[in-house]
């Protein structure tokens, strides 16, 4: 395979139409929140009461400000929710897109330097220290070295997760710069169990999606 001599601008998911990308660098994520919170509403029957409503709306939009939110503060790129409900089961799912910190090496006087072979980080997100349930493995997404990583996420309610979620980061690295990783971090929390089938189908649907990522050059 011939390396590329430029690195992307940029990069394609084939994503379906009921999810939305809510933009954290540019563009106004306060709108594609309330572009969310209204789909997810326009199938409830016009003749439920509105003070009934009105409560789950306001909860739903102050845990995806919340989401958002930190997504900013961990400067992410892009942030994918579902906007609208799939039958009576909301998805509770998101994707979130960003560069991963280079991790370093230390050499024998103690100078403290970052990994840029891609070969070698892969080789230390694998083989690093992880939790007993944490699943890695390693390949390649769109020509690129990739790791995949799967593990279960405890909750944490100081953050506004009640739950436990089922947690799955595709580390990418970018061609042409080895100095960069792609990172996207999907995340679901099933029917309320980590491990149920709808986690299972979810994250099933999360691989097969990545299957669809494409790098975009300028």
């Amino acid at each position: 395979m011939v390396e590329p001599t430029s690195s992307p601008t940029g990069y394609r998911l084939l994503l379906p139409s009921d999810w939305v990308q809510v933009p954290l660098r540019q563009g106004e994520p306060e709108e594609a929140v309330r572009s969310i919170v209204t789909s997810a509403f326009t199938r409830i029957p016009a003749d439920v009461p509105r003070d009934k409503l009105t409560p789950l709306r306001l909860e739903l939009e102050r845990r995806l400000r919340a989401a958002v939110a930190d997504a900013r503060k961990a400067k992410a790129l892009e942030m994918y929710l579902p906007i609208r409900l799939s039958g009576e089961t909301n998805l509770g799912a998101s994707i979130i897109v960003s560069e991963a910190l280079l991790p370093t090496r230390t050499d024998s006087n103690g100078t403290t330097t970052h990994v840029s072979d891609p070969a070698e980080t892969a080789l230390q997100l694998v083989s690093g220290d992880r939790a007993a349930d944490m699943d890695v493995s390693s390949g390649e997404v769109d020509g690129a070295l990739a790791v995949r990583r799967e593990r279960v996420a405890p909750p944490a309610a100081d953050r506004g997760a009640e739950l436990a979620s089922r947690r799955v980061d595709y580390f990418v690295s970018v061609p042409g710069d080895p100095g960069r990783w792609f990172v996207a971090a999907f995340s679901t929390i099933g029917a309320g169990d980590p491990r149920d089938d709808l986690a299972d189908a979810l994250v099933e649907w999360f691989d097969a999606l990545m299957t669809t990522f494409r790098w975009s050059w300028a």
